[in-house]
Formats: C-alpha cells, sequence, structure tokens
C-alpha cells in the first residue's frame, strides 16, 4: 500500500520541542521532493517547510524560520521537522506531503500523496 505516515505530535509547554517524523511505504522518498503543512481550527491549511530531493534546498514559512528545521533520510525513507521553541500559535494538526517546488520564486505546494497528519498542541 502506497501511503505517507505522520508521527510524533504531542502535548507541549510553551518553549518546548517535538521532532516529527514522516515515513513512506510502498515506494521510495528518494527522487521526491517533500514539504510539511499544518491547519489550525478554523484557519485554512498553511505551508510550513518543504525539502528537495536533488540537492537538500529547503525553505521555511515566515512564522518558523530559525525555529524549524527539515531533514531527510534517505535510508529510512524519512522526512523529520525538528520543532523547536514551540509557541501556541504552532498548535495544529501537522501533514507531510509530496511537493513541487520552484527554486526561482521560492516557491511550493502539495503535489500527490499526503500523510493522515499528527496533531500538535502547544499548551501550558
Amino acid at each position: 500500500q502506497v501511503q505517507l505516515v505522520d508521527s510524533g505530535g504531542g502535548l507541549v509547554q510553551p518553549g518546548g520541542s517535538l521532532r516529527l517524523s514522516c515515513t513512506a511505504s510502498g515506494f521510495s522518498l528518494r527522487y521526491d521532493n517533500v514539504g510539511w503543512f499544518r491547519q489550525a481550527p478554523g484557519k485554512e491549511r498553511e505551508g510550513v517547510s518543504c525539502i528537495s530531493s536533488a540537492d537538500g534546498t529547503t525553505y521555511y514559512a515566515d512564522p518558523v524560520k530559525g525555529r524549524f528545521a527539515i531533514s531527510r533520510d534517505d535510508s529510512k525513507n524519512t522526512i523529520y521537522l525538528q520543532m523547536n521553541s514551540l509557541k501556541p500559535e504552532d498548535t495544529a494538526v501537522y501533514y507531510c506531503a509530496t511537493v513541487w517546488m520552484i527554486h526561482a520564486t521560492q516557491t511550493w505546494g502539495p503535489r500527490g500523496y499526503w500523510g493522515q497528519g499528527t496533531q500538535v498542541t502547544v499548551s501550558s
């Protein structure tokens, strides 16, 4: 079965850290660009970060720059999102997905597969 599986969410206090994982099954992520998205209650889904398959180029949304780091381990068929200095406004369901990327404009968006989502709640 071809799918992406998100994991690693949970409840964390403000200032804390979490690491999300996105593991592919049924196909290899080695040749795919992959991104993370999030959707908070009552808000539209937004892009968080992405990483290219060719050279590891990464992009981040402004609200998470300097706090989040995306990485990939192709040997484990897994993409990670390390989230530090978490804020209550980071609370959302986080999804990974395969993405398209345009380096000339540093734009990117979802294409193809989605994970099922993992809940991140930042609260004291």
